[in-house]
């Protein structure tokens, strides 16, 4: 007797991808067997107030190519949630923990399940790294020009 197909979905802008990501599609899909997963565009992003340093069509092949995602989808606006659980007869919507509550009027149509963040990692932090790694051209040049300076007493 074939097992019945048990339709997971998850959003999400996936910029950056880490092992967090990697850890919420692994424990999505132990949720069920088919997994499909929505990736902000860029142009929703921008509606949300949100800057992806990853464009949306790398973003979502990136998503694509994970073996745990059986589809990966654009999303493009807060309403598509409802008409993708009922479009693909979605089981169980999931999200972070992060947006506990804000789904709950999905239950009508499927189980809402909230997950927890992996510790320690998230594209915020990521961003924020970057950030101090971040150094003007003309501190560049000079850093060089230090180098170069360094050699030439070497030698």
């Amino acid at each position: 007797m074939a097992k019945r197909k048990k339709t997971v979905i998850t959003y999400g802008t996936f910029d950056l991808f880490h092992i967090g990501h990697l850890n919420l599609f692994k424990r999505l899909k132990e949720l069920g067997n088919y997994l499909i997963v929505a990736v902000s565009t860029d142009e929703f992003n921008q509606l949300k107030g949100k800057k992806a340093i990853i464009p949306f069509e790398q973003r979502i092949e990136i998503v694509r190519s994970i073996r745990h995602v059986d589809m990966a989808i654009p999303e493009v606006n807060w309403e598509q949630k409802l008409y993708d659980v009922k479009k693909y007869s979605v089981d169980i919507f999931a999200i972070g923990e992060d947006w506990k509550g804000k789904f709950e009027f999905l239950r009508e149509y499927c189980e809402v399940v909230y997950l927890p963040r992996t510790k320690g990692i998230s594209s915020t932090d990521i961003r924020k790294l970057l950030a101090d790694f971040n150094i003007s051209k003309d501190e560049l040049i000079k850093a060089f020009e230090i180098i170069d300076q360094l050699k030439k007493n070497l030698e």
